[in-house]
């Protein structure tokens, strides 16, 4: 899950900075604590239409104001986003947003901190954390970046790939923060071969690389960043569309696959300014691989237990179908014996059979010690409560009445054409998460545009595209520590992508993915 960066981090292997001392919370941070509860108190107490709705009385609107709340403090930073993330468990209960009295309501707003989709994601971020333990995902990298060639074009296109290849598995940040020190390996065998000079302009490609591969790859699996979850989250509870995990990866990794040789071409402009000719850095893959030795006992279990993981995933509509009867009638059963009623009805959906493929590989990891509790306790375990936040924001729009308003208040946006909607949707994302994490971008979007699958999709592969400002994602933030790249060149670079993405997104997704997506 990705956050807003820390821009004091340095990466491994990136020059040292001098220590400042810690500031004082901005003045905009202060008017992001001080508006959120202050925008809520106006939405929930000035009469407005959302106090008229037949049958909801007020609700609409204190599910508003607490939507705004949060939104306001996502979008700025106010305080760390799982802290923002847990506000509708006291909240909602408190103003009665769900209308079932406090104890339903406070059952009703806790219900989405334990979906499925909060256990597929724990796994996932288990399984990175075992490759991040053991070093798998760089030996998978360097032997990426080996197999494709080591002259610069060659080296350049590399790395993309190995870097976007890294990220369907584990976050972009963690990605980013160990491919920094690979590129500059890789920079310091260049330079060495061009008599010591300085490559400023193929540096700034490289360490761009990282960045704009680390966001792009993650697109491309179900676990691969928080959105995806959080899309495939709330279409599942609110569109009550289940999409499985390899239905996903076919709608949304093709992307992956067309976008990065666009950014190689954006990229390369600028690195070959350069001039290399025919200079490699094979020997600095060389030894990078030399350093690591053969493939550790830790290292193998690893890559087993991802494997098995993944192929379960992919092949889960077959064995789902197989195995869904004999797993509902076992939860009845037990359902009946403890609480006659309590498991009626109970349906083996994807995410259910993808959390506990998830859940099993975590259980397996600890069990074959290929993960230790000091790899666990820096897994990002509050990006959880942000996943379990976001659908529970949303259950209280549903809830509360206002998705009725909003539906009624878009209502000009939703008669629009189709590839208007997807194509608006996916230029006020990438706009979006240029000042906002992804998150924030997609906890907003999903829950203002129009209902439909393919503009939400868009959103959500839009919400991971912007490539100008280092504030948008870490990996923008991180590479900026390895004293290559200025501000100038990624906004100039990072402008032509956000169009590109743009428009790629919206042709994609409105010739392919949505038919796909909608199954």
């Amino acid at each position: 899950m990705e956050g807003q960066p820390d821009l004091s981090a340095t990466p491994p292997g990136a020059p040292r900075r001098r220590h400042t001392p810690a500031r004082r919370p901005s003045l905009l941070r202060w008017l992001g604590i001080t508006s959120g509860p202050a925008v809520a108190l106006v939405i929930a107490l000035v009469p407005s239409g959302l106090h008229d709705i037949p049958g909801y009385g007020h609700r609409p609107a204190y599910a508003a104001a607490v939507a705004a709340w949060m939104a306001l403090w996502w979008l700025f930073e106010a305080l760390p986003v799982a802290v923002t993330a847990c506000l509708p468990l006291v909240l909602f209960p408190l103003l009665g947003v769900f209308g079932r009295g406090f104890p339903g309501d406070a059952a009703r707003a806790a219900a989405p901190f334990l979906d499925a989709y909060i256990f597929l994601f724990l796994g996932g971020m288990a399984i990175g954390a075992a490759m991040e333990q053991w070093g798998l995902h760089r030996r998978v990298a360097l032997h990426i970046l080996r197999a494709i060639g080591a002259d610069p074009k060659r080296l350049l296109f590399g790395m993309l790939v190995a870097t976007s290849s890294i990220s369907l598995w584990i976050s972009n940040t963690a990605t980013a923060v160990m491919m920094v020190p690979i590129g500059l390996a890789l920079l310091a065998q260049l330079e060495a071969a061009a008599g010591g000079r300085r490559l400023v302009h193929f540096g700034t490609a490289l360490m761009l690389a990282v960045a704009y591969a680390s966001n792009v790859g993650g697109i491309g699996t179900k676990i691969g960043t928080g959105t995806n979850s959080i899309f495939c989250g709330f279409v599942a509870d609110k569109l009550h569309h289940d999409i499985g995990f390899l239905r996903y990866m076919a709608a949304a990794l093709p992307f992956v696959v067309l976008f990065i040789p666009l950014v190689w071409l954006a990229l390369w402009r600028v690195g070959r300014r350069d001039g290399l000719g025919a200079a490699t850095a094979r020997g600095a893959l060389d030894r990078e691989l030399a350093a690591m030795g053969p493939m550790s006992v830790g290292e193998r279990k690893v890559a087993a237990v991802f494997a098995v993981s993944s192929a379960l995933w992919i092949l889960g509509d077959p064995l789902r179908a197989a195995i869904g009867p004999r797993v509902e009638a076992a939860i009845a059963a037990l359902g009946a014996a403890a609480a006659p009623g309590s498991a009626a009805g109970f349906k083996l959906l994807g995410k259910h059979y993808e959390a506990g493929v998830a859940v099993a590989a975590a259980l397996a990891l600890v069990a074959l010690r290929a993960i230790s509790l000091a790899s666990l306790r820096r897994m990002p375990w509050g990006a959880l409560a942000l996943l379990g936040g976001s659908f529970a924001m949303a259950a209280g729009i549903e809830g509360g009445g206002l998705s009725a308003w909003m539906a009624a208040q878009l209502a000009v946006v939703g008669d629009a054409p189709l590839l208007a909607q997807i194509g608006l949707a996916s230029a006020a994302a990438v706009a979006l998460s240029a000042l906002a994490s992804n998150t924030a971008t997609i906890n907003v979007a999903l829950n203002v545009l129009p209902q439909d699958l393919g503009v939400l999709f868009a959103a959500t592969i839009a919400a991971s595209c912007d490539f100008m400002l280092p504030a948008g994602t870490p990996p923008n933030a991180i590479v900026f520590g390895s004293g290559y790249v200025r501000l100038p060149v990624m906004i100039k670079a990072g402008f032509l992508l956000d169009v590109a993405a743009v428009l790629l997104i919206t042709t994609y997704v409105y010739g392919y993915a949505r038919h796909l997506i909608a199954g």
